[in-house]
């Protein structure tokens, strides 16, 4: 990759820093749209890592992700480029919606097209501003809107670079996923060879101070596993990530009102009951049993439900044990790190309400 390192209209000099509002199609309003971009580029070369948040436009922890990781005194000492993309769907983001104004999901449009659908036009913009100035990628995401993940790496491990960097974001699950037709992995790392990690934590609309704090540190991890941040004594893990043997989805047997006895990082066993399911009059009442041994990896937070419904997300695990210990001291682990948390948001919770 060439020296330089210009976005839109604007070249970003070593030792510089800039905000750029890429130009989107306006509003019929007449308003005017932007795709907000945060450049830091460090003194010395290095990789340049774009980070990017609110593709689904109601998926709002990795923005504060963000947020927080632009504020670390530690970007001083950067090597090489951090491309930071807070906002992707702007327009989802400003009306609370996973899509855009065309009812598109923009993480089905890539690589986009200059002349094609806005969702299309939008996607073509990310790849050709951001994504060819990168030489890696970190796309942060939540749950939809009424589920919530257990922070989770979803990567294409084909390459020992990507699960390396896998491993090095630490979250305590990391899924093997394949890439999707359409979606921002696929275009990157199938046809343009970019490595790039997926990261899952908490719920639409909310905020999860556990799964925003993993977010901040994964990223700082990736960092400086690509040398562009020099080491520290909490970059070290105690335990490393586990790698699931696969996972899949348990759905609701009947329509009703659903009452979960079991929580995300739950550890269950093969007919293990998660929740019951029952008619407003409590006349007909089905159980909703684990098909599988596995950790809860996502589940419903809305108790309303419809026969074969998705509630929860079981993931399988050669070693369960292991899996257990590692969710048990990855909160302490986050605790211990003080410059992770917002200042203004010192209380650490783990999400579930």
């Amino acid at each position: 990759m060439a020296d330089t390192l210009r976005i839109g209209d604007t070249e970003i000099l070593p030792g510089s820093q800039a905000t750029i509002d890429l130009p989107l199609p306006s509003l019929y309003t007449h308003t005017r749209m932007h795709m907000p971009v945060r450049v830091i580029r460090g003194r010395q070369s290095g990789p340049r890592l774009f980070v990017s948040a609110a593709l689904h436009g109601d998926e709002i922890n990795g923005v504060e992700i963000i947020r927080r990781l632009l504020a670390m005194p530690l970007l001083k000492r950067l090597r090489g480029a951090l491309i930071a993309v807070p906002v992707v769907n702007i327009y989802g983001f400003i009306a609370h919606s996973r899509y855009l104004p065309d009812r598109r999901d923009l993480n089905r449009a890539f690589p986009g097209s200059e002349t094609g659908s806005l969702t299309s036009r939008l996607a073509n913009l990310f790849m050709r501003e951001v994504a060819d100035n990168a030489t890696h990628g970190i796309d942060l995401h939540t749950g939809a809107i009424h589920r919530s993940n257990l922070p989770q790496i979803r990567a294409y491990l084909s390459t020992p670079e990507i699960r390396s960097l896998a491993n090095a974001f630490g979250a305590p699950v990391i899924l093997n996923t394949n890439l999707r037709d359409g979606s921002l992995r696929e275009a990157i790392i199938a046809k343009r060879g970019i490595p790039v990690l997926l990261y899952e934590g908490g719920e639409a609309l909310r905020f999860d101070e556990y799964a925003i704090r993993a977010g901040v540190r994964g990223v700082i991890s990736v960092m400086r596993a690509l040398n562009m941040l020099p080491q520290h004594k909490h970059s070290k893990l105690t335990m490393e990530p586990v790698i699931a043997a696969g996972s899949s989805w348990v759905r609701a047997p009947q329509s009703g009102i659903m009452r979960a006895a079991q929580s995300l990082g739950t550890r269950v066993v093969k007919d293990e009951v998660l929740a019951v399911i029952s008619d407003p009059f409590g006349e007909t009442e089905s159980p909703v049993s684990a098909r599988f041994s596995g950790i809860i990896i996502g589940r419903t937070n809305l108790p309303l439900v419809s026969e074969g419904e998705a509630l929860f997300h079981i993931a399988r695990f050669h070693k369960q044990d292991s899996v257990s210990e590692r969710l048990e001291s990855y909160e302490d682990e986050l605790a211990a790190i003080p410059e992770l948390a917002d200042p203004y948001n010192p209380e650490f919770t783990d999400g579930e309400d």
